[in-house]
This record gives structure tokens, C-alpha cells and sequence, in this order.
């Protein structure tokens, strides 16, 4: 059997999901988290074969988790599932230690065979990701301002960029106030901008955002 973890914020992503995988017999759902920290404390008694992880989840990003799965369970294979586009951020999830990355709305579609192809070791890309991943890989110092970001970095880059202040976003992240604001004034150094405006322009230029 595949035990399988899905981590999802949202029930009703979590239901499709095992919705999804529920006809296959060999595929087991182990366990639901609906946070990293849940993810986290389930790794550290229980490996399993398959994490299913949402990019965006709250208090840590999906890349965060990332890196602390990766020590809890280096076994893992992870399947990062993002609302988002592969074009904006399968490169970076790929090049994070990633096993595949899909989209929710590809899903339906394609998540049974991205478990079944992680599992026997190998990534499941699109050949639009690979090309992406490539290109990547052959110019690592010709990086855009958002691509020197670290994760957190860009995470909260991400939250600004959709309305979000910063006392919401230290709610949402579980950060105080300060170390919010400190995060905000790098992003807005490496990135040369001087307001959330200009920020918000960028993501639009750069097609961060829908």
C-alpha cells in the first residue's frame, strides 16, 4: 500500500482529493492536515510514502514544510498542489526538492498517475515544467528580483500583493507585527521597490498574479 498524506487548509480540496484516490487499491489515505505544524508532528512519528501538499497553507508555506520534511522523512516523495499555474512556480518548488508539482484544476486528471510516478522515484513535471526547470538550471545567476527571495520572503511578497496588511499577514503567519514589517522592508530592498504599489505592479508585470 502507498500511505499517503493529504495537507490542505481547505475541507473541501481535502475531500476531492481522497475523493480522487478512493478507487485505487493499492493508494491509502493515512492522514488529513489542515496546517504545516500538523504535517510536521504526524512526520515525526510516522513517515510516509506520499506527502500531498498544498503550496499555500497557513503559518508555513508549502515550500517551508518542505525543508523541514525532507529531515523528518527523507523517504517522503512530496507532490506540491498549487492553485497556481506550473509557469509561475513549479520551477521553484522543483528546484526546493519538490518530487512533482500539479494544479488543483489539473488534479481530477492527473494526480493518481503524479502518485504512482513519484513513488517508483521519478518527478512528475510537465513538459512546459521541464523546459521552465532548464532554462532555470542553465542561467542560476540570471535571476529576477522575486526569484532572490527567500521563501518566507516571497511568501508574505505573495500576501501583500493580494490586499493583505501587516497585522493580517502576522495573524495569518503566526509572526508578530515587527518581524513582519522587517520581512516587508527586505523584500522591498532586494527587489529595489519603495511601496506596496510598486509591488503590486511587478507581481502584475511578471504574472505572479491572475
Amino acid at each position: 500500500m502507498i500511505s499517503t498524506l493529504i495537507a490542505d487548509d481547505h475541507l473541501l480540496i481535502r475531500e476531492g482529493l481522497k475523493k480522487i484516490l478512493s478507487d485505487e487499491e493499492d493508494i491509502e489515505i493515512v492522514y488529513e492536515a489542515e496546517n504545516g505544524q500538523q504535517v510536521l508532528d504526524y512526520l515525526s512519528n510516522q513517515p510516509v510514502q506520499v506527502l500531498i501538499l498544498d503550496i499555500n497553507m497557513p503559518q508555513m508555506s508549502g515550500l517551508d514544510i518542505l525543508k523541514y520534511v525532507h529531515k523528518l522523512s527523507p523517504d517522503t516523495r512530496v507532490l506540491i498542489l498549487s492553485m497556481y499555474p506550473e509557469d509561475r512556480f513549479a520551477v521553484r518548488a522543483l528546484k526546493a526538492g519538490a518530487s512533482g508539482y500539479i494544479t488543483k484544476a489539473s488534479a481530477g486528471d492527473e494526480l493518481i498517475s503524479a502518485v504512482r510516478k513519484v513513488i517508483d522515484g521519478n518527478r512528475y513535471i510537465s513538459p512546459e515544467a521541464t523546459e521552465m526547470l532548464v532554462r532555470e538550471l542553465s542561467k542560476p545567476t540570471d535571476r529576477l528580483p522575486h526569484e532572490t527571495l527567500s521563501e518566507r520572503e516571497f511568501q508574505i511578497l505573495m500576501l501583500l500583493v493580494k490586499g493583505r496588511n501587516v497585522r493580517g499577514i502576522s495573524e495569518d503567519l503566526t509572526l508578530s507585527v515587527n518581524t513582519v514589517n522587517t520581512y516587508r522592508a527586505r523584500i522591498f530592498e532586494k527587489m529595489n521597490l519603495k511601496s506596496t504599489q510598486e509591488l503590486v505592479r511587478y507581481a502584475y508585470d511578471h504574472k505572479l498574479l491572475e
